[in-house]
């Protein structure tokens, strides 16, 4: 199991009332919301290992050359990610809690969350995972890492935990019409998402770019379609295509996550029990996190060595 960490601790701090203070009246909601969602997983999930995956880099330097779009608009004014006041200091404390619970958790400086998960489920599947992988997010995106074959799936939790819905190659199918994750990614190359700064094809939305792959395969093939001057292809969509050219010259290297980035080994392996009991005892004081820990290690102790 692979979870997209800023995915589930945005949506825990949008989804919790932020009533839910520590002892000096600190919001916690982010980190109690992300501890319960945890705790939910691994309980009725029960994975053999379990990474936590981290943004190291939000908005990496070779995404922003290659579209310089990418995110644009959540740069705050100290140049780093424009972000809820009263979430920032929370995500340190996860990343405390998660250490002293020996949770494993990773990041690689200059990629996103999204590559590192990309990275260890290749890893995954090319070491014979015979258990597979379920990647865990409320981002699209990663869909694009669905492979039937190589047993790759995504918990699509964007409804919430307790909402979340499988994601395989089927469902692509019927809710996007296209082939499996790299249709996906295809799919999102020529839709755009406004939410990351990328404009996609001009008058081409979700329906007209699934109907476009359908037709054509991938994105290679409806742009040589273009170029040809297809008697298949209408005009309009013709025109439109090639005038996006230098977009969609640079938009695959934006959309497409990197499954070689150089991510260090991590077992994964879920601890029986805390792994630095005294330090977890302090957080839960500090920050009145005891229900949703006590959560997470009743999970823990249910999920490890169950069949």
């Amino acid at each position: 199991m692979l979870l997209d960490a800023a995915s589930l601790y945005y949506r825990a701090f949008h989804g919790v009332p932020q009533s839910l203070t520590a002892p000096d009246g600190t919001p916690v909601n982010a980190v109690r919301g992300f501890l319960d969602a945890l705790a939910l997983l691994v309980a009725e999930h029960r994975p053999q290992r379990l990474v936590v995956c981290w943004d190291d880099d939000w908005r990496p330097a070779f995404r922003v050359a290659a579209l310089p779009s990418y995110k644009a608009h959540r740069v705050g004014a100290d140049g780093g990610e424009d972000s809820p006041a009263a979430l920032g200091p929370q995500v340190p404390v996860i990343v405390d809690v998660l250490a002293a619970l020996g949770v494993a958790r990773v990041g690689c400086p200059g990629f996103e969350a999204d590559d590192v998960i990309a990275t260890l489920a290749a890893g995954a599947v090319a070491a014979g995972d015979r258990e597979g992988v379920l990647v865990v997010s409320g981002d699209r995106d990663l869909f694009q890492l669905v492979d039937d074959a190589a047993g790759v799936a995504v918990l699509y939790v964007g409804r919430g935990v307790r909402r979340g819905e499988l994601v395989d190659e089927a469902r692509l199918a019927e809710r996007y019409g296209v082939r499996g994750g790299s249709g996906y990614a295809d799919l999102a190359v020529l839709r755009g998402d406004p939410s990351d700064g990328l404009p996609g094809v001009a008058g081409i939305g979700e329906r007209t770019a699934s109907a476009l792959l359908a037709r054509y395969g991938d994105l290679a093939r409806v742009r040589a379609a273009a170029a040809s001057a297809a008697a298949d292809l209408p005009a309009g969509q013709r025109r439109r295509l090639l005038e996006a050219g230098d977009y969609l010259d640079a938009a695959p290297a934006v959309v497409r996550t990197v499954a070689d980035a150089p991510v260090a080994r991590v077992d994964g392996a879920l601890p029986r029990e805390a792994a630095d009991p005294g330090r977890l005892r302090e957080l839960v004081a500090r920050w009145g996190l005891a229900s949703s820990v006590e959560r997470v290690l009743t999970a823990l102790a249910g999920a490890v060595g169950a069949p």
